[in-house]
């Protein structure tokens, strides 16, 4: 897994986590991998990726049966998609707008470029 600078490892690991739940990957009540698993999946450290699953786990989008594994809550995809549109329209929007204003890109453009990404995307989960 390619890491950014400007996020901490073990919230982009959370962030991979929840679009594998939102894509399908893991479904609601179905057992995730274990934290050796998912260390070795993605190249760090058991611990960070410990780090995730606790986060993840405070968030109540996993939930852990001792000596099983670690789960997908039930309702887990709703609330990922319900926090995640939360954070993007109170912290990321203005500065989407504002930048598209900035650069003068028209209306049009922005359409037909999220039209060809949504198609992509679609392809890309087929």
């Amino acid at each position: 897994m390619n890491f950014k600078e400007n996020k901490a490892i073990y919230l982009q690991i959370a962030d991979r986590i929840c679009d594998e739940i939102i894509f399908g990957q893991y479904a609601e009540e179905e057992r995730i991998p274990s934290v050796r698993e998912y260390a070795s999946m993605v190249e760090v450290n058991s611990n960070t990726t410990m780090r995730s699953f606790d986060y993840l786990q405070s968030q109540d989008i996993i939930y852990n049966k001792r000596g099983i594994g670690y789960f997908v809550s039930s309702g887990a995809k709703k609330l990922i998609l319900s926090l995640r549109r939360k954070r993007f329209l109170e912290e990321d929007i203005d500065w989407f707008f504002h930048q598209i204003y900035t650069l003068d890109i028209p209306m049009d453009e922005i359409e037909k470029m999220f039209s060809e990404f949504s198609k992509k995307q679609n392809s890309i989960r087929k």
